[in-house]
């Protein structure tokens, strides 16, 4: 039988980019991926279904509740929603309308620093906006702190949104609890986008009111999303099913898979920074003996316990930028991609939790190949 790339004239993909959604993020396990299979095999009654499993969850994490949605993108939309929503049935029936309504004039905006107004794979704005929300940007691109939060926070502030993530400007931002101090002050609730974080009960612990979570980044479940926090926060959340969140809704087998998924991460280990450390050396020893391509280790920007290689191209030396030699690498039956946020400054970085052994190899291979037809191209 052909394969799946066969089938449909796919290409194979190396991952040395991370958890990254453009790339299908992560692979389950099988004992997620039968849970799946499962869960697709027999009936729920949905409702019910959310809200067991949600239970479930916040039982193994010790918060007060929990609730499965579609991603981590719905899981902000329907958050920010929740808070401008809450109870009022009329309105979670008419949000795409009720800006028209003097009748339906309540809190909408939502606060979050300057420097987290980011692209994630889409604007945060688009899913503030399509949640009903009103972005108020606070601070300076490169700076924001509990006072400049707390200086927005007007009569219309529905919550406070913190993005932590290696998107967002990391230096002389104020941290999750000096957020939550803020949000706390004024009686508003704190929303925490923690999509691709690693921890599952921090930011509640440090007084986040809801903390979203991709399903499958770290987690390494299916397609989905996480939502904890406090009760009542959580219940507006469940509530936009018959909302805006209908149109992201997730499956019954999204559901299970996730539950399990949980379930598994917890009890499980992971590979931990210092044990890539130890599995990238030969790695990067084989890099650095390629003529015009110098490698090291560097860690996470946004603070997590994952180590990366940094591969650095003598642009000059090879004769060609590295934009040209990452879209090399992209060509052919087996398409290797990288983390390329610093390729305008000749810098890559290979995230290898995904990749194996052979395939660290056939990175340096290719790249070998790659820089070694830059200087033909020279010589010639």
């Amino acid at each position: 039988m052909a394969s799946l790339y066969e089938k449909y004239q796919l290409r194979k993909v190396i991952n040395a980019a991370g958890r990254m959604t453009a790339l299908g993020v992560s692979t389950p396990s099988d004992h997620v991926i039968e849970q799946v299979t499962a869960g697709l095999r027999h009936y729920f009654e949905m409702d019910d279904l959310v809200d067991k499993t949600g239970d479930y969850i916040a039982k193994l994490l010790d918060v007060e509740s929990a609730v499965i949605v579609s991603c981590a993108s719905a899981g902000i939309t329907q958050s920010v929603a929740a808070v401008i929503v809450r109870n009022d049935n009329d309105l979670l029936f008419n949000l795409h309308n009720s800006h028209k309504s003097s009748d339906k004039s309540v809190p909408r905006e939502i606060v979050l620093p300057k420097g987290h107004n980011v692209n994630f794979g889409a604007p945060v704005e688009t899913m503030i906006t399509l949640g009903g929300g009103k972005i108020i940007e606070a601070g300076f691109a490169n700076e924001c702190s509990a006072a400049q939060i707390a200086d927005k926070i007007t009569p219309y502030t529905a919550a406070i949104l913190y993005i932590k993530s290696h998107h967002t400007v990391q230096k002389s931002m104020l941290t999750v609890a000096d957020a939550a101090h803020v949000a706390q002050a004024h009686n508003l609730p704190l929303i925490v986008d923690a999509a691709a974080e690693e921890d599952l009960a921090l930011y509640y612990q440090q007084g986040a009111d809801l903390v979203i979570y991709s399903g499958a980044k770290a987690i390494e479940g299916p397609t989905s999303g996480l939502v904890i926090g406090k009760q009542p926060y959580v219940e507006w959340v469940k509530k936009q099913r018959h909302g805006i969140g209908r149109a992201m809704k997730i499956g019954k087998e999204g559901i299970l898979g996730l539950t399990l998924a949980i379930e598994k991460y917890l009890n499980g280990t992971k590979e931990t920074g210092a044990e890539m450390v130890v599995r990238m050396t030969p790695f990067i020893e084989s890099l650095n003996r390629i003529t015009g391509i110098s490698a090291k280790v560097v860690w996470d920007s946004a603070g997590r316990d994952i180590a990366r290689t940094e591969i650095i191209f003598d642009e000059q030396k090879i004769g060609k930028n590295t934009f040209d030699i990452l879209a090399q690498l992209r060509q052919g039956n087996t398409a290797i991609y990288f983390r390329e946020y610093k390729a305008n400054e000749g810098k890559i970085e290979a995230d290898i939790r995904s990749v194996t052994s052979m395939q660290l190899d056939t990175i340096v291979t290719e790249l070998r190949r790659v820089v070694m037809n830059g200087f033909n191209l020279i010589r010639c």
